[in-house]
This record gives structure tokens, C-alpha cells and sequence, in this order.
């Protein structure tokens, strides 16, 4: 047969060679030796950003047993003021020493977000403990940080201290 008319013959089945190559890939011919099969080359590189595990890769089966993150309770000004007349509140400001400076929540505590160790706090006394900052961006990273280290929910002032004033709330100012 010429090399031509071989072509024509092969022809019909190029769109699917992509097809067979990877079924070819995975495997299952008599030096398989009972193993798992392969995935195809580059498989595991076009799966990998996805945390799918699909490259034969089981990393998200561990991640899906781990416990996921505790949640984080935002506050309004309003239920924040509620809470303080309540008692059995611990106020953390988390804003820097220039902010803290210029006011604060009154009963409030003053740990700067760059020196916040949630496993170095004493939690023992079974106050709630509430973060607040500037802008309630700050406020919520320390309290992703004390979740993860409390295995519970972390509370704080949504929209910080800028919220807390607009809703005519007290400040202690120096």
C-alpha cells in the first residue's frame, strides 16, 4: 500500500487520536501488574490548580476532613453597645497606637494588630471576647486568627470605630 492511500485511509480517525492517546495512557495493558493506571502526561499539571485531587493526587480528601474555618460574628454599633451594658464582655481594639491615640471605645483594651497572639490570650475568665479596629478590616483578620486557635465563631465591631462614631456611640478621648 502506498504511503498516499495510506493516509486516505488513516484520515477519518485523526480527529480522534487525542481520544485514543489518552485512553492508550491509562493503562491496563499485561505489564499493568494490577497498579493503579496513569493518568495522561501532563494530567496532574492541568488539574493541579484545582484542587480536585483528579491527578491521582488525594489532597483535597484530607482537606475536606479538616474542620472548616469558624465563622466570624459581625456586630453592629448598636448590638455592640447592648452587649457592653450586658457586661461579661472583653473589647479588644486592634487599631495601631497613632489610632488609639485619637479615641477609644470606653472598657476597650488595646493589643495592635501586629502584636495580636490569639494563643497568648487568657481566655479563662469566660468573658466574650470582641475585636474592633478602624474599618472592621483589620478586626476580622484577628478574629479569623482567634477562631482558628479557639475552634468557635470570633466576634467583632463590623465597620470599626468609623461605624461605631457615625452611630454617636462613646469614645474615651485623651
Amino acid at each position: 500500500m502506498t504511503p498516499r492511500r495510506l493516509a486516505l485511509l488513516f484520515a477519518p480517525a485523526l480527529p480522534l487520536a487525542p481520544l485514543m492517546l489518552g485512553l492508550a495512557a491509562c493503562g491496563g495493558g499485561p505489564d499493568n501488574r494490577g497498579e493503579a493506571p496513569s493518568a495522561p502526561l501532563g494530567f496532574e499539571l492541568a488539574f493541579a490548580g484545582l484542587g480536585t485531587g483528579a491527578g491521582g493526587n488525594d489532597d483535597t480528601a484530607a482537606a475536606s476532613e479538616a474542620p472548616a474555618p469558624a465563622a466570624l460574628i459581625a456586630l453592629s454599633p448598636e448590638e455592640l453597645s447592648a452587649r457592653i451594658r450586658d457586661g461579661n464582655l472583653r473589647l479588644i481594639d486592634v487599631r495601631t497606637d497613632a489610632e488609639v491615640a485619637e479615641g477609644m471605645i470606653p472598657g476597650a483594651e488595646h493589643i495592635a494588630l501586629d502584636q495580636f497572639d490569639p494563643a497568648s490570650l487568657d481566655l479563662s475568665d469566660g468573658r466574650e471576647v470582641v475585636l474592633y479596629c478602624r474599618s472592621g478590616r483589620r478586626s476580622a483578620v484577628a478574629g479569623e486568627k482567634l477562631a482558628a486557635v479557639t475552634g468557635e465563631p470570633a466576634t467583632h465591631l463590623e465597620g470599626g470605630m468609623l461605624a461605631w462614631e457615625a452611630a454617636g456611640q462613646p469614645v474615651d478621648k485623651p
